[in-house]
């Protein structure tokens, strides 16, 4: 038996690549039809449509209302990242994660990442970059969570918000490596900052190979 017949998909067409798709995504698009609020609490909203189908069935969609957030990546001046150890009561555990808060109605998303770093840390920042937006639950929530990189630090005072308990310490972008691979920290937007340190960490590393071969 020759290989092409031992393997049917061996003559089968390459997949496509994303450039091979349409421009538009009109074909996949949902279209709502009725809204209704199901639940309205202090800070999320509950909402229930009904949504045309591409194929032009209905169906249902529940998903909730979020303010936005933002996350923050501290870089000591050792080079370690600053952390924070926060008890969450929906997956009744500890987490390990960046610094991180709601944006308030209107609020500046980089003035409220400011803010946030210094009241659950202490610490402020004189250099900050904006290292991209990420959307964690895009499958039933309206939630987006801007990350920014903050250098330069400088150690003042916290002011806790009332009723918030977390401990802050430092690790390394290895240890944090490791604590995902082990399943110690399973945040999303801790993982990613983790994916943007590690992109800065390489392109760091090509730039001076680059310099050091012109030299």
């Amino acid at each position: 038996m020759s290989s092409s017949q031992s393997n049917p998909k061996s003559n089968s067409k390459p997949e496509k690549s994303f450039s091979d798709l349409p421009e538009s995504d009109a074909h996949l698009r949902e279209h709502p039809t009725s809204s209704e609020d199901v639940y309205s609490g202090k800070f999320l909203h509950l909402k229930k449509d009904i949504v045309q189908l591409p194929d032009g069935n209905t169906t249902y969609r529940e998903y909730l209302i979020h303010p936005g957030a933002v996350a923050i990546v501290p870089i000591l001046h050792d080079g370690r990242i600053l952390l924070e150890r926060q008890f969450r009561y929906p997956v009744d555990a500890a987490m390990i994660e960046i610094p991180a808060g709601k944006l308030e109605a209107g609020e500046d998303p980089l003035l409220c990442a400011q803010r946030e770093l210094s009241e659950e840390t202490g610490y402020s920042a004189k250099t900050w970059e904006f290292l991209g937006r990420i959307h964690p639950v895009i499958s039933y929530s309206t939630e987006f969570i801007d990350i920014y990189l903050a250098k330069d630090l400088s150690l003042g005072e916290r002011a806790l918000d009332e009723g918030e308990f977390l401990d802050v310490f430092a690790a390394t972008l290895d240890e944090m490596h490791e604590w995902i691979a082990e399943g110690k920290i399973t945040d999303v937007k801790t993982i990613i900052s983790v994916y943007h340190l590690e992109r800065q960490r390489q392109l760091q590393g090509q730039s001076r190979g680059q310099a050091k071969g012109a030299a």
